[in-house]
């Protein structure tokens, strides 16, 4: 079912930018720009006419095709995608938004409203942090937040977050919450003077992925082959990319290329597509460096543990041994594979979620 509600967004979506850019289109316009056949086309042209989402503006004339147009061309939503992972009894939310504003907006209310609340805002990516349980946070005009979280837990392999609002985070709730990627379903009710509904995502599997030691002197560089693997692990099904950090190490370490700056990535995943996951990663960065001495670390979960952070401030003052990042790697359960390349891998999972303008900085 997941399925078809993905398809039913990503081709109202193709039939929007058609109608906003020809005015119309015909079934062989849809085909082409989706890549799909005539008939298939056809087929959910037929079914999003039956539910409203359609006007037909031409009916067919001697060899001239039927002309259809989306009911508007202006997105439905603003959300793009929600999905969350689980570590423990801990919840990670990430909202990903058309609009950095909206974010922001929603990260302010969130913390405002939920104290013990972690938020990450990078760009229009919301990241909430939160401990399972119900919360009694109230909603109402400045200077009481517009939108608080009342409550997160799991039902079998879904999480379910309830949110109480009004205004405009109250229409987003009803009106646009469903349609982003990665929502399985939205419940809402209209109390007096507040809406409040729950939203069902699917439990994820988070992982961040450290890499380093993928360049050599004259060329590549590893912050660019950390971006390319994201790409590449992001089209693979049942994954949700996250985002990309940079973090300087050891300025005086004598073997380093450049800058001495290593990569983690972080994504979101459906368990069962973990360990292909890992394979894959190790694949890509085995056949696509540089270097000999490249490293990848894989870490399950968003939780850092405090021996692992600190091996990574301490990458960033001193020299580290291989011996060091293996012992440590072990001791956090961190799978690990290349050369010396594993000891920056490490580090960059363990500073991943330091603040990104301290770690593009070096520690001197």
């Amino acid at each position: 079912m997941q399925g078809v509600i993905e398809r039913r967004r990503s081709y109202l979506q193709l039939m929007r930018k058609l109608t906003l850019r020809k005015g119309s289109f015909t079934v062989e316009e849809l085909a082409q720009v989706a890549g799909i056949p005539r008939s298939t086309a056809r087929d959910w042209i037929s079914r999003l006419a039956d539910e409203g989402c359609l006007t037909v503006m031409k009916h067919p004339h001697g060899r001239a095709p039927s002309r259809y147009a989306a009911v508007s061309a202006i997105p439905r939503t603003a959300c793009r995608k929600i999905f969350t992972a689980v570590d423990g009894d801990m919840v990670e939310i990430v909202h990903e938004c058309l609009s950095s504003a909206c974010a922001a907006f929603c990260g302010r209310h969130h913390a405002k409203s939920h104290p013990s609340i972690r938020v990450i805002r990078e760009g229009t990516i919301l990241r909430e942090f939160i401990r399972m349980g119900t919360f009694d946070n109230t909603v109402g005009l400045w200077p009481e937040p517009a939108v608080a979280i009342t409550g997160v837990w799991r039902e079998g392999d879904e999480i379910v977050q309830r949110i109480r609002s009004l205004g405009g985070p109250a229409h987003s709730l009803t009106g646009m919450m469903g349609r982003a990627e990665g929502v399985l379903k939205v419940d809402t009710v209209r109390h007096e003077h507040s809406t409040e509904g729950c939203i069902r995502t699917q439990a994820l599997e988070h992982i961040i992925i450290g890499i380093d030691n993928t360049d050599s002197l004259e060329e590549g560089a590893t912050f660019a082959l950390a971006i390319s693997l994201l790409d590449y692990l992001s089209e693979l099904h049942g994954t949700f990319p996250i985002g990309h950090h940079i973090a300087m190490l050891w300025q005086d370490l004598p073997e380093k290329t450049a800058g001495n700056s290593c990569s983690a990535i972080e994504l979101a995943v459906v368990p069962d597509r973990v360990e292909l996951i890992r394979k894959a990663a190790v694949r890509f960065i085995s056949d696509e460096s540089i270097s000999d001495c490249w490293g990848i670390a894989i870490h399950k979960g968003f939780i850092i543990p405090d021996s692992l952070h600190g091996f990574g401030i301490k990458a960033r003052t001193a020299q580290v041994s291989c011996d060091e990042a293996r012992a440590c790697a072990r001791d956090c359960g961190i799978y690990t594979a290349g050369g010396t390349g594993i000891i920056g891998s490490l580090a960059a999972i363990g500073l991943a979620h330091e603040p990104a303008d301290q770690m593009i900085t070096p520690a001197f």
